[in-house]
């Protein structure tokens, strides 16, 4: 979803009228800003210029009419901050404070009083952090130039400043804070299922739903197996068939493992039950509406819903590939993290510590469970296993890597105090061998050997599942955990 994005600028009334053109000058720079942000994909509402106490009251309504996700404040000159903070005391959305100047430098020898007024944004900045600190409003900056692509004719000295690097750092900082509103609202207006129940005796994945939906907003929809039973028996071949395609589009059809003899080639029996399986995974999130699942069965051999959950991870790796991520062995917090990663456009597959390469200074990151398919290396393979290690039945497996190069872990957990966490870590996909097991495996580098960079992460008290998503993201994630108000920790 689009994050919802208050933004005005901030000045003083008193100066419209010593300096022509001022407000005017003030007004267009607001309208660049509020241009640009719509370029990075936000739903953008623009109050425009506050310059005294009684503006700052409308705009706060203003914004919360809007029901805004964040607020940027853009000092565009000097401002008294009793004419900032109402604004702020009324909408509670976080605050971005941006001390953007026009330009690189000021025109020394022609600058006069107005000209200077127009550059004096950092002026204003101490003062509404002091303000804000003390009024116990939650803020950051975003200091650099502004990025105009021209230089406005009112101005002395030249304010084409796109390419210089201190707006593109500025920039691409605004950006991310635009993105990680986004998530937080998609997340918050998640409907994720729990499907049977959590792999008993983890006890690191047992969750609080009253919790997870004070903390994140989201909304938990315990299903039974029941649930999908009951959309199994009205699918249709027509279904079938097109999720068969769909498996055959998306994965390599293995023949058997030259290691595993567990891991065989799926037979056509097996390919159509899975599909068939699929097709009724995809009905139970249409008719629940879910945006995440995480799920987990334990039943008696030969059950029915044994049977069924014999498909669940291709279904699920579809799922998961159409944006609704899922996660075995009912780790619901895992599943937030997946989403969160989804939701950024970075990936976020289902992964665990599977073994370390001590030779090759890397550690082998997958699981047996649901892949993120859009951010694989390769084609991932299909295998049919005869048996699902540590669970009951059989059935197909996904066997495939993350795409080489950066990549970023993702860890939700949970506090002894009851409250959430982010792990997040950074690293790089190599690329290193993985086995031929039927199981998601990724080679990961990180810039510590695994043995430190394991204890490390041992120290923050995960859960033994993590999301891995494609890129640099930490300074993404960071944002994440401050909009949701949650601990974290950057590794």
């Amino acid at each position: 979803m689009k994050a919802r994005v208050g933004l005005y600028s901030v000045g003083l009334s008193t100066y419209w009228e010593q300096f022509a053109g001022l407000k005017e000058r003030m007004e267009g720079y607001n309208a660049f800003i509020a241009k640009k942000m719509q370029s990075l994909e936000a739903e953008v509402y623009n109050f425009g210029l506050v310059d005294d106490v009684e503006k700052a009251k409308k705009c706060g309504e203003y914004f919360n009419a809007k029901n805004v996700d964040i607020i940027f404040v853009h000092c565009a000159t000097y401002a008294t901050s009793g004419a900032i903070v109402p604004v702020h005391r009324i909408c509670k959305a976080k605050a971005i404070v941006l001390n953007l100047q026009p330009c690189r430098h000021v025109n020394y020898e022609k600058t006069t009083t107005g000209e200077w007024l127009a550059h004096c944004n950092a002026c204003v900045v101490p003062e509404i952090s002091n303000a804000f600190h003390r009024c116990g409003i939650d803020f950051e900056i975003i200091s650099g130039l502004l990025g105009l692509d021209e230089t406005p004719k009112i101005s002395l000295t030249e304010e084409n400043t796109k390419d210089s690097p201190e707006a593109v750092r500025a920039w691409k900082e605004i950006g991310q804070w635009i993105a990680a509103a986004g998530a937080v609202r998609t997340l918050q207006d998640t409907r994720f299922g729990f499907l049977g129940n959590t792999y008993s005796g983890m006890l690191d994945l047992y969750s609080d739903f009253t919790m997870l939906t004070g903390q994140t907003g989201a909304h938990i929809e315990v299903l039974e197996m029941c649930d999908l039973k009951s959309v199994f028996d009205k699918v249709t071949e027509e279904e079938v068939k097109e999720r068969r395609k769909k498996m055959e589009e998306l994965f390599y059809i293995s023949g058997d493992s030259p290691a595993e003899p567990l891991a065989k080639k799926p037979t056509e029996e097996q390919m159509n039950r899975s599909a068939r399986i699929a097709a009724a995974q995809k009905k139970l999130a249409e008719k629940f509406a879910l945006g995440g699942m995480a799920y987990y069965y334990h039943g008696m051999d030969n059950s029915e819903y044994e049977q069924l959950q014999k498909g669940f991870i291709v279904g699920f790796s579809l799922l998961t590939a159409n944006h609704i991520p899922c996660a075995g062995e009912g780790d619901l917090k895992t599943a937030f993290a997946m989403k969160i990663c989804d939701s950024l456009g970075v990936g976020g597959s289902f992964c665990e510590i599977v073994t370390t390469d001590y030779d090759d200074g890397t550690i082998l990151l997958g699981h047996d469970g649901p892949f993120h398919i859009k951010i694989a290396e390769g084609k991932p393979i299909l295998r049919e296993m005869g048996v699902y290690h540590g669970k009951r039945g059989t059935g197909l497996s996904v066997e495939a890597k993350v795409r080489r190069g950066d990549i970023t872990n993702l860890g939700l957990t949970q506090t002894r105090d009851g409250n959430l966490k982010l792990i997040i870590s950074e690293g790089e996909s190599t690329a290193g061998k993985i086995m031929q097991i039927g199981n998601t495996q990724t080679p990961v580098k990180f810039s510590v050997d695994p043995d430190t960079y394991m204890e490390r992460w041992f120290q923050e008290a995960p859960t033994h599942h993590f999301a891995m998503s494609v890129g640099k993201n930490a300074a993404l994630f960071e944002k994440v955990a401050k909009l949701l108000k949650i601990q974290y920790v950057i590794l």
